[in-house]
């Protein structure tokens, strides 16, 4: 087992790395990190973020403002507790996000479209829609 696992990280890098976009503006590993935790999880505050990243808060606050800065993230209120601020990006922290945690949209197209067969490619959504599956298990468990 441990060598299938060893297998599947190298395999995920490699796709990454061959599929990813190339990087045009400058922000750091943990700034995407947050922007992850923003876009994946409800209702995030500071807290929640230098929970997740395991920083202390004053450091997760000092991050969050330089993304505000750079109009990556805004500030709102909870809908459920209005004395609650919620971080939510901006369509550009989307933009910015996606390209730094995402395949290229073209490339894919090129390989899946133009490469494989109907068959090939519904094996490949099949297995990582069983993945994400499996992780989503994992991550609330």
């Amino acid at each position: 087992m441990l060598k299938e696992i060893v297998q599947l990280n190298q395999l995920w890098t490699d796709i990454y790395y061959q599929l990813r976009y190339k990087h045009q503006e400058k922000i750091t590993h943990q700034s995407i990190r947050i922007l992850q935790v923003i876009q994946k999880e409800n209702e995030v505050g500071i807290k929640e973020i230098a929970n997740t990243i395991h920083v202390s808060h004053n450091t997760a606050s000092e991050h969050i403002k330089r993304l505000l800065e750079k109009k990556y993230v805004f500030k709102t209120r909870s809908i459920k507790d209005e004395r609650k601020v919620i971080l939510k990006l901006t369509d550009l922290g989307s933009d910015i996000l996606h390209r730094h945690s995402s395949l290229d949209e073209e490339k894919l197209k090129q390989l899946l479209f133009e490469k494989m067969s109907n068959e090939e490619r519904n094996l490949i959504l099949e297995a990582f829609t069983l993945l994400k599956e499996r992780a989503e298990d994992v991550h609330n468990s």
